[in-house]
């Protein structure tokens, strides 16, 4: 299972970004943990400045705008 954090503070485009990657992870029949991160404080120890960030088993994989879909089928499926 893939632990996937949505960095951001729960604007209109974190929310369509962390729709789009459960969306895409049901797909591709990847099982995953979406955990929506709202904390500024939590947020900039990622080290990103803009948002929404993604956070993948630890990785940041995304910062800033919203992802391409092509982008997050392969960092799920990394």
């Amino acid at each position: 299972m893939k632990d996937v954090k949505i960095l951001g503070p729960g604007c209109k485009r974190c929310q369509t970004t962390a729709e789009m990657l459960r969306a895409e992870a049901e797909r591709l029949g990847v099982p995953v943990h979406v955990e929506k991160v709202t904390d500024y404080a939590a947020i900039a120890g990622y080290g990103i400045a803009a948002t929404p960030g993604i956070v993948i088993d630890g990785t940041v994989v995304h910062a800033g705008g919203l992802p391409k879909t092509d982008d997050i089928a392969r960092w799920l499926t990394a």
